[in-house]
């Protein structure tokens, strides 16, 4: 067997290989989707669509309806993505276009540490600091200042939709952060070095040579984050009240999916209620899916018009 046909063996257990990891991966989403739909079954077949567009959860009764948690869930983490992207693109732009190196290194390091912290910790600040002055100073301001808003109405409980906001503004803004300072680092000098010598500023600079360069790296940031905030467990857990409620008042407690099947998986005491618990993770599974494949198109699309040369 001469080296060609060895090479040529190589190349075909390599890809063989590397297609089975590939396959694995769409195996594994597989199977955790056929067993959630078992196991959701039961459920499925006693309250059909009205376990999604209802809003009664009793236990003790038999009656399950997931609204509340579906409306928990895609509420805060959308809100968190809208307040932290700003934040996030802003801080990795003083990174890698305004600070000095020695300061854009440190701070960089900061915010990756952020990262690396377990979202329990973060639950345990938010609940003994962040929602106590909440309660004490920024909703009641809001409520004095806002009030004739339905979204600040109510009283300040502290553990709210507002305190669970901001807990997960604060956990993904490191991700978003760091994708988004490598996407920017990546951005050609040459590319900058040319609006400079236009005459454009360094806002400018930035606006027209920065921004669209990594406009498709900046939204797969996003994406990354939106995925972290839809299925936070913990931290949220501790500090959004857990009621299962719909309220347009972010001063109100509320729950999402990941919470309840945390704080109610252990203490099942029927099947129809560990199904029902099942099919909202089923949702959770659906609804992050959905999420991804909108953002991924909205990618393409950008993507696209970028490399047409309309960006």
């Amino acid at each position: 067997m001469n080296t060609t046909t060895t090479k040529k063996y190589g190349d075909r257990i390599f890809r063989a290989i590397t297609l089975l990891f590939a396959l694995s991966i769409l195996i594994i989403l597989l199977v955790m989707t056929v067993e959630m739909v078992s196991e959701s079954l039961p459920s499925l077949r006693k309250f059909g669509w009205g376990f999604i567009t209802g809003s009664d959860w009793d236990a003790v009764h038999g009656s399950f309806a997931a609204l509340p948690y579906l409306y928990g869930s895609v509420v805060s983490s959308i809100l968190a993505i809208l307040l932290a992207t700003p934040l996030s693109v802003g801080t990795a732009l003083f990174i890698t276009e305004l600070a000095p190196h020695k300061v854009g290194a440190v701070t960089a390091s900061l915010v990756e540490l952020l990262a690396a912290i377990p979202s329990v910790i973060y639950g345990l600040w938010g609940i003994l600091v962040m929602t106590p002055w909440l309660q004490s100073t920024v909703e009641p301001f809001m409520i004095e200042h806002f009030g004739f808003l339905p979204f600040f109405r109510g009283a300040p409980y502290g553990v709210s939709m507002l305190a669970a906001v901001c807990i997960l503004m604060i956990m993904i803004v490191p991700i978003i952060t760091s994708i988004t300072k490598e996407v920017l680092m990546a951005v050609p000098s040459s590319q900058k070095e040319a609006a400079i010598a236009l005459g454009a500023t360094r806002w400018e600079m930035i606006r027209i040579a920065v921004l669209p360069y990594g406009r498709s790296g900046i939204l797969g940031a996003v994406i990354l984050g939106l995925g972290r905030a839809i299925g936070e467990t913990m931290a949220v857990t501790m500090v959004i009240g857990n009621t299962p409620q719909i309220s347009l008042s972010l001063l109100s407690p509320a729950y999402t999916m990941p919470s309840v099947i945390a704080n109610e998986f252990a203490e099942t005491t029927t099947k129809l209620h560990a199904s029902a618990l099942m099919e909202i993770g089923l949702i959770l599974l659906v609804v992050t899916l959905i999420i991804n494949f909108m953002a991924r198109m909205l990618l393409w699309s950008v993507t696209r018009k970028w490399k047409g040369g309309v960006a």
